[in-house]
C-alpha cells in the first residue's frame, strides 16, 4: 500500500504547507465534486423518475440542488483563493492562470443569474415573463449559462490536474479522482442516451403547445421534447418510466 501514499513523480517530493492543502481541498470539493453534480442533476432531473409529468410539473428539486451546489461551490472558490492571496503575476504557472480563469467563470455566471430576467407563466405573479415567453434576451441567457458553464467545468478538471501535479500528489488521489470523473462522465453519457435530459420550459410548464416557448426549438444541445425521442415521436413520459422500471 506504500506506493498509494507516494507521490506521483518519485523524483519530487510531496511537501506542501497549510494554505496550499486547503487550498487544494476547497477547490477540488468545489470544482470536482460539487460543480459537475450540480449540473447533472440539473441537467437530468428536471422530470424525476415516478413523477406523473406532464400532469405534474414543476418540480423544484433540480433547481434547488443546483444553485446550492453552486452557492457552495463559489463560497469554497472563494476560500481556497483567498489562501493563496497574493498572486506574484510574474511567476504564476499555467495552473493559476487557468485558475483565475475557472473564476472569472464563475462569477460571469453568478452576474448572469442575477440578470436572467422574469419567469412569468401561470404560477408567477404575471403571466408575462422572459422565461414563459421565451425572450431573445432569456435565449441569450441559456445559451451563455450553459456554455461557460460545461467550458468552466473542463477548464476547472485540468487546472486541478496540473495543481495535482504541481503539489506532486500522492498516487491516491490521482486514482480516486480519474475513478470519480469517469464515473461522472459514463453516468453522463448513460442518462443523455437514455433521454434523460428534458427540456426545462417543459418540465416547468408542461407539453400544451399553447405555451409560447412550447412553441420554438428547445435551447441546448441534446435537450428532449414531448414526442421527440431516440426512437422517433412518442410519449417521453411512458418512454422515461419503461426505462427506469427497468432498470
Amino acid at each position: 500500500m506504500d506506493w498509494l501514499l507516494a507521490p506521483i513523480d518519485p523524483t519530487r517530493a510531496h511537501e506542501v504547507g497549510f494554505a496550499i492543502s486547503w487550498h487544494a481541498r476547497s477547490m477540488v470539493l468545489a470544482w470536482g465534486i460539487l460543480a459537475p453534480m450540480a449540473v447533472i442533476i440539473a441537467r437530468f432531473f428536471k422530470v424525476l423518475p415516478g413523477q406523473d409529468w406532464p400532469r405534474e410539473v414543476d418540480n423544484l428539486v433540480w433547481w434547488r440542488s443546483h444553485w446550492m451546489g453552486q452557492s457552495l461551490v463559489v463560497g469554497l472558490s472563494i476560500l481556497g483563493l483567498a489562501l493563496v492571496l497574493p498572486s506574484d503575476f510574474g511567476s504564476m504557472s499555467l495552473h493559476n492562470w487557468l485558475g483565475y480563469a475557472v473564476l472569472v467563470g464563475a462569477a460571469t455566471q453568478v452576474i448572469l443569474g442575477l440578470v436572467r430576467g422574469s419567469k412569468g407563466g401561470p404560477t408567477d405573479t404575471q403571466m408575462r415573463g422572459h422565461h414563459y415567453d421565451m425572450t431573445p434576451w432569456r435565449r441569450m441567457f441559456e445559451a451563455l449559462h450553459k456554455g461557460i458553464g460545461y467550458t468552466v467545468i473542463l477548464l476547472a478538471i485540468i487546472t486541478i490536474v496540473l495543481g495535482l501535479w504541481k503539489a506532486n500528489g500522492p498516487v491516491w488521489m490521482w486514482l480516486v479522482l480519474g475513478i470519480w470523473w469517469t464515473a461522472l462522465a459514463m453516468g453522463f453519457f448513460r442518462m443523455q442516451k437514455r433521454g434523460m435530459a428534458i427540456d426545462t420550459y417543459q418540465a416547468i410548464w408542461g407539453t400544451d403547445p399553447t405555451h409560447p416557448g412550447n412553441q420554438g426549438p428547445p435551447p441546448g444541445w441534446g435537450v428532449r421534447r414531448y414526442g421527440e425521442t431516440m426512437e422517433g415521436k412518442e410519449d417521453v413520459r411512458r418512454d422515461r418510466g419503461d426505462r427506469v422500471r427497468s432498470h
